[in-house]
């Protein structure tokens, strides 16, 4: 089972130093993103598998095993979406849909 992820339109983001502070426009919560986060948020187009980003970006730029890579992005996903800041879903996202 594949996990496509995107970036929610309820947010506020900028990006600081390497990493993203990031703004839930729901409940003004605000949250800093570490540099893992970061790239999984900035690929997050809705489009692309997150195995495919975990493997073409994580993997490639911090040194690390695929699976326990893609593991941790799986959870760290799972976190974000329960708080509004990405969006989850088995099926490619469409924006607007």
């Amino acid at each position: 089972m594949s996990l496509y992820v995107a970036r929610s339109s309820a947010v506020a983001a900028r990006a600081l130093e390497g990493e993203m502070i990031v703004m839930s426009t729901r409940d003004s919560t605000l949250f800093t993103l570490n540099e893992v986060a970061t790239e999984i948020w900035q690929a997050a187009d809705g489009r692309t598998p997150l195995e495919e980003i975990v493997e073409r970006s994580i993997c490639v730029k911090f040194d690390v095993e695929p699976a326990a890579a893609l593991r941790d992005a799986e959870e760290c996903c799972r976190k974000l979406a329960a708080h509004g800041i990405l969006l989850v879903s088995e099926q490619p996202i469409v924006p607007g849909a």
